[in-house]
């Protein structure tokens, strides 16, 4: 091979080989951007959307005047493992808490851990819906005991949810405030479930049927 067509092979073989080397960091990059944009929209303890994610879900349905509602389940007793059984012991049970809620069927949309000990359901449908979500969320935190190499825990939550139909106009932080306040009616009560009443229904409208 002569000098000179040694040298154009050596300098396609040097572009080759900076295009695959470019073409690798490009893909490196590209992976690290989404498991950045993951790690950003999701809890890392449970794997689900976090408050950032279910937010933004939550305006989405809101804008396209969708029915929805707001289900917030809180764990009864929860610092008392963290306390006894250690912060480790605690993560595993919400990441369990986790599995149960992300597993439940439609019409839930989303499932989500906003902070602490407290998740979040994204429910499309109309106020039946989001009570039945709400019983389901409730049941089946109850029902599956979480298991320990020492035995299991018996698991206890409170629920409180609300519903917003398609023709009023809310925000994110009212149907938050008004499931947190039945959430929390519900723990007082001991009841398990509580949902918000809404204190009128707009003339010529039906009121929802509301159950508990």
């Amino acid at each position: 091979m002569s000098p000179i067509l040694q040298g154009i092979v050596t300098t396609v073989g040097g572009i080759l080989a900076g295009l695959a080397l470019a073409s690798a960091l490009l893909w490196r990059q590209q992976q690290a951007l989404e498991v950045a944009r993951y790690q950003a929209s999701h809890d890392e303890i449970t794997g689900l959307p976090n408050r950032r994610l279910f937010l933004t879900r939550l305006r989405a349905a809101l804008a396209d005047r969708a029915a929805v509602g707001v289900v917030l389940l809180d764990l009864d007793g929860f610092k008392t493992v963290n306390d006894t059984l250690g912060h480790d012991t605690g993560n595993l049970l919400l990441a369990h808490v986790g599995r149960l809620l992300s597993s439940l069927d439609a019409p839930v949309e989303i499932a989500a851990r906003l902070s602490g000990d407290e998740f979040a359901l994204l429910v499309r449908g109309d106020h039946e819906d989001v009570a039945a979500a709400a019983r389901a969320a409730w049941q089946a935190i109850g029902a599956a005991p979480f298991p320990l190499d020492s035995g299991e825990v018996s698991v206890r939550g409170s629920v409180g949810y609300t519903h917003n139909p398609a023709y009023l106009s809310t925000n994110p932080r009212q149907l938050l405030a008004e499931a947190d306040a039945a959430m929390y009616h519900a723990k007082r009560s001991g009841t398990g479930v509580h949902g918000h009443r809404p204190l009128a229904a707009p003339v010529g409208r039906s009121r929802d049927r509301h159950h508990h």
